[in-house]
């Protein structure tokens, strides 16, 4: 099973624990939120893998807080709603408003986890994926071998796997927290700046320019993108490394 860093928006105190119990002993890092609008501030400056949110909300509707995710932010992360709610028009509402799947309240351990994996499976490369071919690049993930140009590529064992990470998030906007999460796990006494520190060099090694096909960019205050280059210099359609 793929693990993912997950927002969970639910105001019962009582779902909160039993989803993030099943949640984290599954390996997911959670960040929990009880009111909209407390999540809406969070993703500004920082980002998920995917968002688990409950339908009634006391401030504002979990429809309106899609909304202004898939329309505001721009954010495409997968999305799963969480709702008493049966009736056939409340489920198209909430397809219809950007969310990829939804799940009947009372939530089942089992029936969670794996809608969770299966709408993590359509949005990213598999975790196990042996080999990430993305020409001129090339990571394997069996020998920890980076290769650009078929020429190996002298990285760190933290700077392969912060390479591999952006390779499989390619066109994606990250954030800092995201990535000390996903590398470093949730160590408070890790600086925001080691992740400036080690993207440096990643970039440097890997030769991250527009005439290998990928640049990376960074967001002042909030993270970093890896994008891929077309020939004529501009940004193309991302898609992650397959």
């Amino acid at each position: 099973m793929q693990t993912a860093r997950i927002a969970l928006l639910e105001d019962d105190p009582v779902q909160v624990e039993i989803l993030g119990s099943w949640l984290r002993a599954a390996g997911h890092d959670i960040h929990t939120f009880m009111r909209s609008r407390d999540l809406m501030r969070e993703a500004v400056r920082e980002s998920y893998d995917l968002l688990l949110i409950d339908w009634e909300l006391p401030d504002l509707p979990g429809a309106d807080v899609l909304r202004w995710l898939r329309n505001e932010r721009g954010l495409t992360i997968p999305v799963i709603f969480v709702t008493a709610r049966q009736d056939e028009n409340d489920i198209v509402t909430a397809l219809a408003a950007g969310a990829d799947d939804y799940i009947v309240k009372p939530a089942r351990r089992m029936e969670l986890l794996t809608r969770i994996e299966a709408v993590l499976r359509r949005s990213r490369p598999p975790a196990d994926q042996p080999v990430i071919d993305a020409a001129p690049y090339q990571f394997d993930m069996n020998s920890h071998t980076a290769r650009l140009n078929g020429e190996v590529i002298d990285l760190t064992e933290r700077e392969f796997e912060l390479a591999v990470f952006l390779f499989r998030n390619v066109g994606r906007l990250v954030s800092r927290g995201h990535l000390l999460e996903s590398l470093w796990g949730r160590k408070g006494d890790v600086p925001t700046r080691t992740v400036d520190t080690h993207m440096s060099r990643v970039r440097s090694k890997l030769a991250l320019r527009p005439e290998n096909g990928y640049r990376l960019a960074s967001t002042y205050n909030y993270g970093y993108r890896l994008e891929r280059v077309a020939d004529d210099g501009k940004r193309a359609e991302e898609q992650p490394a397959a």
